[in-house]
């Protein structure tokens, strides 16, 4: 059994955002690359140990138990993609995979809605594989006494978090290991996990937002001026009104509250930060609300910005009561196994799609908040900024 051994050990938005281009966009294509923001080097053979791994997982199928969790606690995908992934199987013929100079490039390639799959377990594996071949194990006692203070903390606070932690964690054993000390010791505060593995294990709610791809995907096919209010559109076409957390920042929050309109602050029930100042973010969504003449104590933020417990209680204290505030908290949780260890700062992002197999590859950038952030090739960054007047 590798390092992944459940088709459900994934975030959620995976399987929200695979149904949506299942749905919208069914021939469409996508490819994703893995970017390493610290630039790190990995040992000679890394690229042969983490092909094993993702080639085992052509083997997992979804479980009876599993269907039957996320036919419940998922409704809002239709009972015609949960067939869907009944019968999906993983195709490592959809990777390339290599080490050139000690720096890890990886692309998975295919259509949309299947290769979208792929980027949350590639993350965990390379995660659980480094830590494992550097000879780095967790001190149990130092990150169990973590989870707890940091879960009762919470607690007294009054404040409501989901763990938004797979993608960066040191391994399967402590995120299974975290989210049962959170559950016990976090009480109402834990409001769920994006991982519907640890949801369906820990009996938790699952939730998760949508993704920077999605906003990419349609930046790049109906223009950069058009991405914000054409992805929120279209995801409103999927969900009909669930799953109403939007990403700011794909092209700037500023841009991105331009796009937003009276229609969308009514349907959407939070929108997600996830770079830059998160005060000066809270100020200029509140403004904007008003400004549409929507009461923003109806509505919500999601801070997900590299976040610890300290941050979290002071952006609380900041909003106050003129907003609703939730928190996504990955890392800090999932990956605080000791003093001395520190985690990757790794990520996949889409780079390239196109609507059908014939057309040709168009580029798909992602402006930050924060310029050291960006992906994309520099002349399409260019580009942008350019059409968005940035």
């Amino acid at each position: 059994m590798g390092i992944i051994s459940s088709i459900l050990d994934t975030d959620l938005y995976k399987f929200t955002t695979s149904y949506a281009y299942s749905k919208l966009f069914p021939r469409a294509y996508g490819e994703f690359e893995f970017v390493d923001r610290n630039n790190g080097d990995y040992p000679e053979g890394f690229d042969r140990l983490l092909k094993k791994e993702l080639e085992q997982m052509a083997n997992l199928s979804l479980t009876a138990g599993e269907e039957s969790f996320i036919r419940k606690q998922m409704p809002y995908l239709p009972p015609i993609y949960i067939d869907f992934l009944k019968g999906f199987r993983f195709d490592p013929s959809e990777l390339d995979i290599r080490l050139e100079e000690s720096k890890l490039k990886i692309k998975a390639s295919g259509l949309l809605y299947r290769v979208t799959l792929w980027e949350t377990p590639i993350l965990a594996t390379i995660s659980e594989l480094w830590f494992r071949e550097s000879g780095q194990h967790p001190d149990v006692k130092y990150m169990e006494k973590a989870a707890i203070d940091k879960a009762i903390r919470m607690k007294e606070q009054g404040i409501t978090f989901s763990l938004f932690g797979m993608r960066r964690r040191f391994s399967f054993d402590v995120e299974d290991r975290v989210t049962e000390l959170l559950k016990q010791h976090a009480g109402e505060s834990l409001f769920g996990t994006s991982n519907v593995y640890m949801a369906y294990k820990h009996n938790l709610n699952v939730s998760g937002t949508h993704p920077h791809e999605w906003v990419q995907f349609h930046g790049s096919i109906y223009g950069y001026k058009m991405a914000n209010y054409m992805s929120m559109e279209d995801w409103i076409n999927v969900y009909d009104g669930d799953l109403g957390t939007v990403l700011t920042d794909t092209y700037t929050t500023d841009v991105f509250l331009r796009n937003f309109s009276k229609k969308h602050a009514a349907l959407f029930t939070s929108l997600r930060h996830d770079s830059g100042d998160p005060f000066l973010f809270a100020d200029k969504v509140i403004q904007r609300y008003e400004e549409l003449r929507v009461n923003p104590k109806m509505k919500y933020l999601v801070f997900s910005d590299s976040l610890n417990v300290d941050k979290v209680i002071e952006i609380k204290k900041y909003c106050g009561d003129r907003i609703g505030v939730t928190f996504g908290i990955g890392t800090n949780l999932t990956n605080d196994v000791s003093a001395e260890i520190k985690s990757l700062n790794i990520v996949m992002k889409l780079f390239r799609c196109k609507m059908t197999a014939k057309e040709e590859w168009q580029e798909c950038v992602k402006l930050s908040d924060v310029e050291g952030k960006h992906t994309g090739s520099e002349r399409e960054i260019a580009l942008v900024k350019e059409t968005l007047g940035l």
